[in-house]
């Protein structure tokens, strides 16, 4: 039987549940979101004479949940029209609607008893084959399922979302002994392709894998914290990026996550495992006054965090744990520290801090790291069945870059059994007996194909066929050409991929000059091209230091024929004769987005940030950017239809000049960045494959590319009508002389110069005319000052 799902109906609509049911309608799956019937009225309803029996009442909890989802931030919805996806009712008047969907989801509290209660209710309702899945995070699977029908029982299992499922990719799948083997694998396959979830089968055991060894490795620091004498921001100093951990790293984590949920985790744990174990889970005394204090972390204001606001702007303190009074925050600052700093990737860093020894830094890391490595080991088999499954789960629940066996063979796996044998720890005796039989890491790679270890042998990690990772393709096939900026790869099936892997994949002269070898190698030898790359950020746009640099020493020569070549490169990409797709992901800013305006396909990440920020510096976009929003917003409108040309141009104006970036790719179609034909991939590991199919697609059509075209402008009445919304603004308040001056040499591009209106000028014209209000604005004192500070602070300055 070949399964779909195409409704959907979650049980349960707290922070949860609504989270869930908005990442369903994200996936454009119709979605019922079920709660409780309230006990009691409102003041408000109250006012407005309703009774408990009416729907509005009845549904209320659903409903406001529903509403809240609007102004959650980040935002649960990659776009409005999300919401009219989901459907809102109770759970006393609707479960006869359960048997129209075919994948029920319970999030209701995590208590046994009230989710069997829920679950009968289910199985009188749901029709035969329907899915029913629990997001519990810590309940018995199995216990859950007990005294339902078979029916139920085959096609039961745990659905483990990671908060907030829009944005956390780990969905810890776990089956009971009843689970239908046919079930599983549609629910992984499911989730992967068209919720975008990177899915690791676990264990039914406390709190699964992530939870398990993330709430060990947090109490374990805590309790290292306390011990070494570290203060709290001198721990986040040295636990996050340093060794491949987010930026939020270990106590501002706690925060963002809730201390009272974390509680929740760990003693859901301690009450089920013994001995040792159990000490290591029990909450710190500090975190428990913490709590009867109200000192939650974000949701509650303070935590182990405190943001207090001051004459000189916002300044960051942090918890004093002995005195429970916040402080100065601290950094450590050790020769460790300075020693990762020079070094480049987390593996490289955690391994130079772990080899300083009586040093404050690499003391504490190794002392929070030990115990972990460790415990994975110890667990692996129990939670899950294999090394590969804790390692993604720990960077897909967690965001660590590295999982716990992948960080100890960064480290040395010989060496650092051999001193944790020293320090009178004791080690697994399967890890001890892979040493013994000569392996000396965790994972091996041959001609590009991954190994891992797995009771004394090694075994292929096999991948999603869609899933191409370019450093594996690069180690298996190497490269067609490359330079300091970007490589040119052969993705297979005739299509040729382009990698930029710049510092922040910021646009140079290196990449102009690899797009351009790049294009000519394609259209004499291969189908198409992508643009893509699996770095952090699509592109963050063009040099801006080297830019100022070239600003302040007066080379405008140089600064002239960089804004030329990259015009040039834009035009080359547009009008190529073989398709060029481009894979943006993450920021998509600027230059980054004058490269995927050009193109003639876009396969956008679900999230995708893209905007033209170069006002937010004082300068406008000066590599077509501004031309072609301007021509894909003409090209949206409707053919044959009158329409007003100062509407479309004042749209654009006021896109760039707020410099507006969108929260998601489905946004970005929305402010005009994407076509209706361009497309969106869900799963950002699939994002270069499905790019490379949008290329063999528009190949095998028979593309053939734009021809030029003629851009109709508003000219002088709708430069008059774009400076006249400007100086509105600069009259409030909302912008100043400098932005004034910006917004003139915007206008003046958008208007064509000081022509008649609907006069019909080449692309050419157009980019002439960017270009000069480029360089007249970067020579400007004030877009200097904007320049330097966005360098420095990484935000804009006002002046």
């Amino acid at each position: 039987m070949k399964r779909t799902i195409k409704r959907a109906a979650v049980l349960g609509s707290g922070v949860m549940g609504s989270g869930i049911a908005a990442h369903l309608a994200n996936a454009g799956i119709p979605t019922m979101m079920l709660d409780i019937v309230p006990r009691e009225l409102t003041k408000r309803e109250e006012r407005k004479g309703f009774t408990l029996e009416d729907r509005a009442v009845r549904d209320r909890v659903a409903t406001e949940s529903k509403k809240a989802l609007l102004k959650q931030k980040p935002s649960p919805i990659t776009s409005k029209k999300s919401l009219d996806l989901i459907e809102t009712g109770n759970m006393d008047d609707d479960m006869e609607k359960l048997a129209d969907v075919d994948w029920i989801i319970e999030v209701v509290t995590e208590n046994l008893e009230i989710k069997q209660k829920v679950f009968k209710n289910v199985d009188n309702h749901r029709k035969e084959g329907t899915i029913v899945t629990s997001n519990t995070s810590g309940i018995s699977v199995e216990a859950m399922a007990e005294g339902h029908s078979d029916d139920f029982r085959k096609h039961f299992m745990g659905t483990h979302f990671f908060n907030p499922p829009r944005y956390l990719k780990l969905l810890e799948v776990i089956p009971t002994k009843a689970t239908d083997p046919e079930v599983l694998a549609f629910m992984k396959a499911f989730s992967e392709d068209i919720l975008g979830k990177g899915v690791v089968e676990a264990k039914d055991t406390p709190n699964f894998i992530a939870n398990r060894i993330g709430t060990y490795g947090l109490l374990v620091t805590a309790q290292e914290m306390v011990k070494g004498g570290y203060t709290i921001g001198e721990v986040d100093s040295v636990t996050g990026p340093m060794i491949g951990r987010p930026k939020s790293a270990t106590f501002r984590t706690l925060d963002v996550v809730g201390l009272d949920t974390f509680i929740h985790v760990a003693n859901n744990v301690r009450e089920q495992v013994e001995g040792d174990e159990k000490d290591v889970f029990k909450v710190p005394d500090f975190m428990l006054k913490m709590q009867e204090n109200g000192w939650l972390g974000a949701k509650s204001g303070q935590g182990f965090f405190l943001k207090k606001k001051g004459s000189d702007g916002s300044t960051i303190y942090e918890l004093n744990p002995e005195t429970l009074e916040y402080e100065d925050r601290r950094k450590l600052k050790t020769n460790a520290t300075e020693m990762a700093k020079q070094e480049k990737g987390p593996r490289r860093k955690l391994k130079a801090l772990v080899s300083a020894k009586d040093d404050k830094a690499g003391d504490l890391v190794w002392s929070v790291l030990k115990p972990v490595l460790i415990y994975s080991a110890e667990l692996t088999g129990e939670i899950a069945d294999d090394i590969v499954s804790i390692d993604e789960a720990m960077k897909w629940g967690f965001g660590w870059e590295i999982g716990p066996f992948e960080t100890w063979d960064a480290i040395g796996v010989r060496k650092s059994v051999e001193r944790i044998q020293e320090e009178g720890s004791t080690v697994p005796d399967w890890v001890l007996k892979m040493l013994e039989d000569g392996n000396e890491s965790f994972y091996q790679t041959e001609n590009g194909t991954v190994y891992y270890y797995d009771n004394g042998e090694y075994k292929q990690q096999h991948f999603n066929p869609k899933d191409i990772n370019l450093k594996r393709l690069k180690n298996e096939k190497g490269v067609i050409k490359q330079n300091t900026g970007a490589s040119l790869i052969d993705l297979g099936d005739g299509v040729a991929g382009l990698e930029f892997h710049s510092q922040g994949n910021a646009i140079g002269l290196d990449i102009i000059k690899m797009v351009n070898d790049s294009l000519e190698e394609v259209n004499q030898n291969y189908e198409g091209l992508v643009i893509g790359n699996q770095g952090k950020n699509f592109c963050v746009g063009a040099h801006l230091g080297m830019m100022l640099m070239a600003a302040q020493d007066d080379d405008f020569f140089e600064l002239d024929m960089v804004v030329r070549q990259f015009q040039n490169m834009a035009m080359a990409i547009k009008y190529s004769e073989k398709p060029v797709v481009t894979a943006p992901f993450n920021m998509t800013i600027g230059g980054g987005a004058e490269v995927s305006l050009p193109a003639a396909s876009v396969q956008a990440s679900v999230e995708t940030y893209m905007g033209l920020v170069e006002f937010g510096v004082g300068l406008i976009p000066g590599g077509g950017g501004t031309k072609e929003l301007y021509l894909k917003e003409l090209r949206h409108l409707p053919k044959g239809v009158d329409f007003d040309l100062t509407k479309v141009a004042n749209d654009v104006f006021e896109k760039v000049a707020t410099a507006k970036v969108s929260t998601s790719a489905e946004e970005a179609r929305e402010n005009g960045f994407l076509n209706n034909g361009d497309a969106i991939s869900v799963n950002p590991d699939h994002l270069l494959h499905d790019a490379k199919e949008n290329v063999l697609a528009l190949a095998k059509a028979g593309y053939q590319p734009p021809k030029r075209e003629k851009v109709p402008v508003v000219g002088d009445a709708g430069y008059g009508a774009m400076l006249l919304g400007a100086k509105s603004m600069q009259y409030s308040g909302y912008a100043s002389d400098h932005d004034l001056k910006i917004a003139e040499k915007l206008a003046y591009v958008l208007s064509g110069g000081r022509i008649k209106e609907g006069t019909l000028i080449d692309e050419q014209t157009m980019l002439d005319l960017e270009r000069e209000a480029f360089l007249s604005l970067i020579g400007e004192p004030l877009t200097q000052q904007r320049m330097q500070h966005m360098l420095l602070k990484g935000k804009p300055l006002r002046n």
